[in-house]
């Protein structure tokens, strides 16, 4: 994957968490869950700020960023702290799919952005629910891992 590729399937991915995690705070909104409305509404600012870093990293190349989707797909049955942190780790898990490919197919500035960006994903996927990993963004086992 080239990495212009991997910076759009990058932004993709963060146009998702940016509707979806304004989804969850709505949502989260009326709970009595401060914690889980404050990490909702600190990735939902996250998100915002890395999309659109990435759509002026595209646009510098000449590019065109790919647009956001008019609407994503999200759960109806999104009215508990759990159901709303499950969905929260989802979205950050697919982020760190994407950002794991970033970084693999980047180089200079680009790459270390995205390594910044998938430590600070993994950090943020700790307060919804996930565990440590030890190569957080890989989908591949490993032989003798």
């Amino acid at each position: 994957m080239s990495e212009l590729d991997a910076l759009q399937q990058t932004l993709a991915a963060e146009h998702a968490a940016v509707y979806v995690f304004g989804v969850l705070g709505g949502r989260a909104a009326g709970l009595p869950a401060p914690v889980l409305r404050a990490a909702i509404s600190t990735a939902y600012a996250v998100h915002a700020g890395r999309r659109d870093d990435l759509t002026a990293t595209i646009t510098s190349t000449g590019a065109d960023p790919v647009p956001a989707e008019p609407a994503y797909r999200v759960s109806r049955a999104l009215t508990t702290p759990t159901e709303i942190s499950a969905e929260a780790l989802r979205v950050e898990r697919a982020c760190l799919t994407s950002y794991g490919v970033l970084v693999a197919a980047s180089t200079g500035t680009n790459r270390t952005w995205a390594v910044d960006a998938l430590v600070e994903t993994a950090t943020s996927e700790l307060g919804f629910g996930g565990s440590p990993e030890p190569l957080p963004g890989m989908d591949t086992e490993f032989p003798g891992s």
